[in-house]
């Protein structure tokens, strides 16, 4: 990524801003998995991006700079959650609601509210791994590798959590139609 080399070597905050721009609506999001406020999570975002900032000598040795920059917002929000709440994070614990502050396409607004709602509580019942497995190869379009990177899983066991997501899924929206 030219930005991420021209911030690297020569201390571009043009650069900086242009990344801060085109990341930071996707990691709003990401962190947003993590804690429970929007002021929390861009709270996050902006301690991922300062320490992007505060080590910009290493990027250019960086092969895949999504898998980075969510690894470092991952991690960042995983110790704001252990701060705030004095404990171990249990990713079970955690909510997710994958269509908060999601882009619709005219073929998705096409789709009833009440299905919408059904897709929701599915997607709620998934395993939090799942969701957040589901969320990030579906929503922000990632690759397997990639995912895996963030998650610190390997990608057979992302495989694993999207098919048990799409197989619960399946099963939760068949029950649904059925009854």
């Amino acid at each position: 990524m030219q930005w991420v080399c021209e911030m690297a070597l020569s201390d571009s905050q043009v650069a900086l801003k242009s990344l801060y721009i085109a990341y930071f609506a996707r990691l709003m999001r990401f962190t947003g998995l993590y804690v429970s406020s929007p002021a929390e999570a861009e709270e996050i975002v902006s301690d991922t991006f300062l320490a992007i900032w505060n080590n910009r000598q290493a990027l250019p040795g960086i092969g895949n700079f999504d898998s980075y920059i969510y690894t470092i917002a991952r991690h960042k929000a995983i110790s704001y959650y252990r701060k705030q709440h004095m404990e171990q994070v249990s990713l079970d614990e955690v909510s997710i609601d994958l269509f908060t502050s999601t882009e619709t396409t005219p073929e998705e607004e096409l789709i009833s509210q009440e299905g919408i709602k059904r897709l929701n509580m599915a997607i709620d019942s998934l395993p939090a791994k799942c969701k957040m497995a589901f969320k990030l190869v579906r929503e922000d379009r990632l690759k397997y590798k990639e995912v895996a990177a963030i998650l610190d899983i390997s990608v057979k066991t992302l495989e694993a959590h999207l098919a048990n997501a799409v197989r619960k899924l399946r099963e939760t929206l068949a029950e649904d139609t059925s009854i």
